[in-house]
């Protein structure tokens, strides 16, 4: 039976925005993240992370790196009583690296790769889905795959909205203080 599901954006919206995560040690929970992964989970709806990483193509660090730090964050997620359903990460880039990793993917975000991906391999209920992330990236690859999004000012939000709001040709369905505010404000307008 299909769920609905929030899409989650990783770094600067679970984890600190800190630029190319190239050690484990640079991947840190912003506050908040524990509880509003865990109020996902009691509400029923999946949690799924969909994050670009083109330090991949770019050389700045391997796949292994990205699954160590995945690794990472299910775990604290897990000591805190929160869990993902699923990860998905695009590993390229257009116009940098060598092939396979230099390439115009239909995973890169702002496509909408990885969540219809993830809509097809977890049964998810599209119509009652959103997104939730810091860039005009993940608002535009929400609406390409037919989902509302809603940005955070963590990481990069609170300056894209004071400082370059011409950027979004989709907007936000809400601008949250931080994912906790993000996922209270979808749970709150949920319809069954």
């Amino acid at each position: 039976m299909s769920r609905p599901a929030i899409f989650l954006d990783r770094d600067g919206t679970i984890c600190e925005e800190v630029g190319y995560v190239n050690h484990l040690s640079r991947s840190r929970l912003l506050p908040n993240s524990i509880e509003a992964v865990r109020l996902i989970n009691q509400a029923g709806l999946m949690a799924i992370v969909t994050t670009n990483q083109s330090g991949v193509a770019r050389g700045y660090f391997s796949r292994d790196l990205v699954e160590a730090v995945h690794a990472q964050l299910r775990a604290l997620l897990a000591h805190g009583g929160a869990r993902l359903d699923d990860i998905y990460y695009c590993p390229h880039h257009p116009n940098e690296g060598t092939p396979p990793w230099c390439a115009d993917c239909e995973c890169r975000k702002p496509k909408p790769g990885m969540i219809l991906k993830a809509a097809r391999e977890h049964d998810v209920d599209l119509s009652r889905s959103y997104i939730v992330g810091d860039g005009v990236v993940d608002i535009e690859a929400g609406a390409a795959a037919g989902i509302s999004g809603v940005l955070v000012r963590t990481g990069y939000g609170r300056g894209l909205l004071e400082h370059q709001p011409h950027r979004f040709r989709t907007h936000p369905a809400y601008a949250a203080e931080d994912l906790l505010d993000a996922v209270r404000w979808i749970l709150a307008r949920r319809r069954p």
